[in-house]
C-alpha cells in the first residue's frame, strides 16, 4: 500500500469483490463502512488501520500475485472440466488456485501461459485496445510455400472471421514465427486450416517482451515486480 492509500474501489477489487465498476456500485449504494461510517466516494483512499466493510463483512485485500507457467499439451485452462479433462490447476499447489489465467491457450497448444489476480495487469494484457505482441512458433504437418506466410499477413477469412497476423517468418520447410497483436479464438489453427494445411505443434514463446525462455514444460516462477511493470508500460505505450 502506498503512503497515500489506496483508492476504495481498487482496494474493494484486489479482495475479490468485483470488477472495480461493480465496486463503484457497491459504494454507492452505500453497502461499504469505512471507520464505521457509510462512505459513498469509491476514490476514498484507504489507510493502513482503516476498517472497510462490505455488505456486513469484514474486507481484507488478497495479496496481488501473478506466476508464469509452461502450459503443457493436453491441459485445459479451468479450474474444473465438464468432460473430466486435466487442469492446468493440478500443476499448481492448492494456495495458487485462486489465480485467474491471463487469455489462453486451447487445449493441445503449450508454452507460455500468465496466471493472476492482479486486475491491472490482466486488463493490460487481454484489452484489445492495448495490442500486446504475442509471439508462436508454428509447426504444420507438410512442408509450405513462401506465399503463405503474405497471406497470414495480409489476413485471411476464417471460421471466426478474417484474420490477419502482424508478422511471420519461416524457421524450416514446416515451421513459421507467427506474431499477434489482437486474437480470435483458435486463430492460428484457423488461419492455417485456411489455406489448406494443419497445425502439428503450437507454442506461445513471448507475450510482450515476456519470453518462456528455460522453463520447463509443467514448471512455473513468479513474475518478477520489473516484468510486470515492463508489461504495464508496453500496454500504455503510443500505438503505431
Amino acid at each position: 500500500m502506498t503512503p497515500e492509500g489506496i483508492r476504495l474501489n481498487k482496494y474493494l477489487a484486489s479482495a475479490g469483490i468485483g470488477s472495480r465498476r461493480g465496486c463503484d456500485a457497491l459504494v454507492q449504494q452505500g453497502e461499504v463502512i469505512v471507520n464505521g461510517d457509510v462512505c459513498l466516494n469509491p476514490g476514498y483512499r484507504v489507510q493502513p488501520g482503516d476498517s472497510v466493510r462490505a455488505s456486513g463483512k469484514r474486507i481484507e485485500p488478497l495479496l496481488v500475485q501473478s506466476i508464469v507457467l509452461h502450459k503443457p499439451p493436453g491441459l485445459v485452462c479451468s479450474r474444473s472440466d465438464e468432460n473430466g479433462r486435466a487442469t492446468i490447476y493440478e500443476l499448481l499447489p492448492p494456495k495458487m488456485h485462486h489465480l485467474m489465467h491471463v487469455g489462453r491457450l486451447d487445449l493441445e497448444s503449450e508454452g507460455l501461459l500468465i496466471l493472476s489476480n492482479d486486475g491491472e495487469l490482466s486488463q493490460a494484457l487481454t484489452h484489445p485496445k492495448h495490442s500486446i505482441e504475442k509471439v508462436y512458433h508454428v509447426t504444420v504437418q507438410n512442408a509450405f510455400e513462401n506465399s503463405i506466410l503474405s497471406q497470414f499477413e495480409k489476413g485471411v477469412h476464417t471460421e471466426g472471421g478474417k484474420a490477419r497476423a502482424s508478422s511471420v517468418k519461416r524457421l524450416s520447410s514446416r515451421r513459421m514465427e507467427m506474431t499477434l497483436k489482437t486474437g480470435l479464438k483458435r486463430q492460428i489453427r484457423y488461419m492455417v486450416q485456411a489455406v489448406g494445411h494443419r497445425v502439428k505443434r503450437l507454442v506461445r514463446i513471448r507475450i510482450g517482451d515476456l519470453n518462456l525462455d528455460n522453463l520447463a514444460p509443467g514448471k512455473w516462477r513468479a513474475l518478477e515486480n520489473g516484468e510486470r511493470e515492463s508489461l504495464l508500460s508496453l500496454a500504455k505505450a503510443p500505438k503505431k
